[in-house]
């Protein structure tokens, strides 16, 4: 297990006369009856002291005193050992290793991320001062399970409070991105957040722009796949985080839907019930996509004489969507998921009607798993009516992947073989081909080639 290699790692510091001690999220997580994630040890040996005993290990921060010790070949944090040679479809190169960083002491932050001076120090005290949260501050002894807490972590997870290290002002000026985490930890963990800290985060939240965009992004995505999106969103809008990294969304307060199709309320309301339906765990892409499925919907509110509507909602928030995916800094492959998402999510209203192929040009879309999900949540967070995710389920469980992508009947090669001249009436000959066999009127490429015959006669010679 990583743990014991941790714990194996302390033992040789400390075999060398150096103090050694698990700390950070890990501790936290263990006085929670929690199973972290990775494991981190905090030492008074300085980095290249580190690097001397363990001689497989590298540096990632040298000058802030971080070198990373990986398990031993052939070992998984289970214990279990894997084929090397293989394909690695196992736990993160992050969990593969035990991050051990020198006590230190940080001074000045110009870039509001990084310090401009670090100094190595023997005292663990030092160290955790410099740290966020109460609760990430306290270190532990394994060999005694005494804990080292000079900050009142340990009343702190005991009461549910997410408090900065001393002043949060301090805390949150030496790296702005600490307000978001604040948000997220007090979310997952159903915490609320001091009342200073909290005030701090308000003082000083539009300094969250200063702040990478990949970093935000990858704060906001946690929130969004840990489980407790909706409280975390709440947070991220009391804090006054929500205007400044997402206005699109706090756009969304107060719009109003028409109540015999969401009782529940206005467009944010309906949003944050729908991320609690999400599955879980919950792929990044489908939780973005369900985020910012109906972000369309503040800029085209309109009151009409029969009800509220939201014409075009769907394309206009398709390009809604796009802008916030770039901005963030999302990939290709991601974007297109998270605007597929959207682009599609009110085909599910027609799919009853939908004949057989066009339901299986649907149910074939990428990833339509994800497809399904959003609609499930998307429906438990209005009218709770699933018979139409009923539906298309059983249809996507019946039919066979054969079926919905079957080898094509013809080519373009034998278009041109039967005299016809290539040119854009191609992809409607082909098209109605591919139709006509999803439906199971054509199965043979004889059959189809007398159906284009009948259907597309072949231009006359010039």
């Amino acid at each position: 297990m990583l743990k014991d290699f941790a714990i194996s790692i302390i033992q040789a510091l400390r075999d060398r006369g150096f103090q050694a001690y698990l700390v950070g999220g890990c501790v936290r997580d263990l006085l929670l009856q929690r199973e972290p994630a990775d494991y981190d040890v905090a030492t008074s040996a300085a980095p290249e002291q580190v690097m001397e005993i363990f001689p497989e290990s590298f540096a990632v921060g040298a000058q802030f005193g971080v070198v990373l010790v990986p398990l031993p070949d052939g070992q998984t944090p289970d214990g279990q050992s894997h084929d090397v040679q293989g394909e690695d479809t196992g736990p993160s190169q992050k969990s593969r290793t035990v991050e051990v960083a020198t006590f230190r002491s940080d001074h000045g932050y110009s870039d509001g991320r990084h310090p401009d001076e670090v100094r190595f120090t023997r005292d663990p005290r030092e160290d955790v001062m410099r740290r966020d949260f109460t609760i990430n501050g306290m270190m532990l002894d394994p060999a005694n399970g005494e804990v080292l807490d000079f900050v009142g972590g340990r009343e702190d997870l005991k009461h549910g409070i997410i408090r900065a290290i001393g002043d949060p002002d301090l805390r949150f000026g030496e790296d702005k991105l600490r307000m978001l985490r604040a948000v997220r930890f007090a979310a997952r963990f159903e915490y609320a957040i001091n009342t200073q800290t909290m005030a701090a985060i308000q003082r000083r939240a539009e300094e969250i722009r200063l702040v990478s965009r990949e970093r935000v992004r990858d704060e906001i995505t946690k929130m969004l796949v840990e489980g407790h999106a909706r409280r975390a969103f709440l947070l991220l809008d009391e804090s006054e985080l929500l205007p400044e990294v997402l206005p699109e969304i706090s756009a969304m307060k107060g719009v109003e839907q028409p109540p015999e199709f969401h009782p529940e309320g206005d467009v944010f309301v309906h949003t944050l019930l729908l991320l609690e339906n999400l599955p879980r765990p919950c792929p990044a892409t489908l939780a973005w996509g369900a985020l910012l499925h109906d972000v369309g919907k503040p800029a085209t509110f309109r009151v009409a004489p029969e009800r509220i509507r939201f014409d075009n909602h769907v394309d206009v928030g398709v390009k809604i969507a796009e802008e916030i995916c770039t901005r963030l800094r999302f990939s290709n492959d991601e974007t297109a998921q998270i605007l597929s998402l959207v682009e599609n999510h009110m085909r599910f209203s027609h799919a009853m009607r939908m004949n057989p192929s066009t339901l299986k040009k649907f149910l074939r879309l990428p990833r339509f798993d994800q497809h399904l999900a959003l609609h499930r949540a998307d429906s438990l967070a209005s009218h709770g009516n699933l018979a139409t995710y009923e539906f298309v389920r059983a249809k996507l469980e019946e039919t066979p992947p054969q079926n919905l992508r079957p080898k094509p009947l013809i080519s373009g090669d034998d278009l041109i073989a039967a005299g016809y001249r290539p040119g854009p009436q191609f992809r409607e000959i082909l098209t109605a081909v591919e139709d006509a066999q999803l439906e199971g009127r054509l199965t043979s490429h004889e059959a189809a080639l007398e159906f284009v015959k009948n259907n597309f006669p072949v231009p006359a010679s010039v």
